[in-house]
């Protein structure tokens, strides 16, 4: 059962909602202030993915692996493309907000579609959800982008809760993809696949408090390469080390 995954869309429609209707009452202070206490919950919700962690030296090398291959293959420039094409479709059905210039407008859409639906902790916390049945990433995830999807509203208005639909779509994709890949696992690549994940969120809890723009976008191929490298790692290196 997807439940994070509907609950996570949920969130966003009715923050969407929300920030559209009553945002003109919260003040810029409360808006930069409490963005800085979604970032503190992400490098939490991060620190407490990391700290099982079996295998670290192989987390360590798909993480350096990974990110050097996004860089490579430019993935943040491939999923901000991706993010282009569904702010000028989801812009057709709302408005722009009068109060801002349509450049400003479609910029700040762009990076709403790019948080939400392409984020690595929705990524990783939608892979979980399908292999362990597990929905508390996505659960706690979505109290975050409740009060970021109103905190957006209320600068661009209701086109925000229209980001649930493409959000819906991606997540349930993943969702149904981690189905297929669980069966071929062990508990130690699992783990390990969480601690990666989790290094992502702290990452992007970095971002968000703007102490250090992490590469977060080019740092999701870590998470399809941690589950060969830890399989290789127990089955291979281990074994050589022991002797």
């Amino acid at each position: 059962m997807p439940t994070g995954v509907i609950v996570n869309a949920l969130a966003v429609l009715i923050g969407g909602i929300v920030g559209g209707v009553g945002g003109k009452y919260l003040s810029e202070k409360f808006k930069t202030e409490i963005n800085m206490i979604f970032g503190l919950a992400s490098m939490t919700m991060g620190i407490i993915a990391i700290a099982p962690t079996k295998n670290m030296a192989a987390v360590i090398f798909a993480l350096i692996i990974g990110t050097a291959v996004g860089l490579l293959l430019h993935v943040s420039a491939w999923i901000n493309r991706g993010a282009f094409q569904m702010q000028r479709i989801i812009a057709r059905f709302v408005p722009a907000n009068k109060t801002l210039s349509e450049e400003e407008f479609s910029a700040s859409l762009l990076t709403v579609i790019v948080l939400f639906v392409s984020s690595g902790t929705g990524i990783y916390g939608a892979l979980v959800n399908g292999m362990t049945g597990d929905a508390t990433i996505l659960i706690t995830k979505s109290i975050l982008d409740f009060f970021t999807g109103a905190i957006f509203a209320a600068n661009l208005g209701f086109v925000v809760s229209l980001i649930a639909v493409p959000q819906f779509v991606v997540l349930m994709i993943l969702f149904l993809l981690a189905g297929v890949i669980y069966p071929l696992t062990t508990p130690a690549m699992i783990i390990d696949f969480k601690a990666v994940g989790g290094t992502l969120m702290l990452a992007t809890g970095f971002r968000m408090i703007k102490v250090r723009m992490f590469p977060t976008a080019d740092m999701i191929p870590a998470m399809l390469f941690i589950m060969p490298i830890s399989w290789a790692w127990t089955t291979w290196v281990l074994p050589l080390l022991a002797k």
